[in-house]
């Protein structure tokens, strides 16, 4: 139902993990996340741990499904002195190209407790269908 549209993302992930430098606008850091079809539906399931409802943007354009998200420092007082930043801050998107069986007119989100949840329904020309049988077309005596 989708592809991966960057073969080296998880080689980001990896040198970001071990660098500690989180995404920018320009090279956002890749969010994790679960794909599966749910009956009727494809699910898109992307973690988003402590980013803000309103710094999620989700667009779709033909067939490119894209999500961007931005996770902002915590606003601190002067007098607070960081001892430890392990959680990563910054700009996070994911890519995917949707089949042309999914009906991306009406694609659903919801996000609570951290985990954006798309629901795209599958698209009527794609679901199983049977095809009746015309009968025999009728043809009039002529009479002579």
């Amino acid at each position: 139902m989708l592809m991966r549209t960057d073969p080296f993302r998880e080689l980001d992930r990896l040198a970001q993990q071990l660098t500690g430098v989180s995404g920018t606008w320009s090279r956002p850091s890749a969010m994790p996340m679960d794909a599966y079809r749910e009956g009727e539906e494809y699910v898109i399931a992307l973690d988003l741990p402590g980013v803000a409802k309103e710094a999620i943007d989700i667009d779709v354009e033909r067939n490119m499904l894209t999500v961007k998200a931005e996770r902002r420092p915590l606003v601190k007082a002067d007098d607070v002195q960081m001892e430890l930043s392990e959680r990563p801050l910054g700009v996070f998107s994911r890519q995917l190209v949707l089949a042309d069986t999914l009906d991306t007119e009406r694609i659903s989100a919801d996000y609570e407790a951290g985990v954006l949840t798309l629901r795209i329904p599958i698209a009527e020309r794609a679901k199983p269908r049977k095809i009746a049988i015309g009968g025999q077309p009728d043809h009039k005596q002529i009479r002579s």
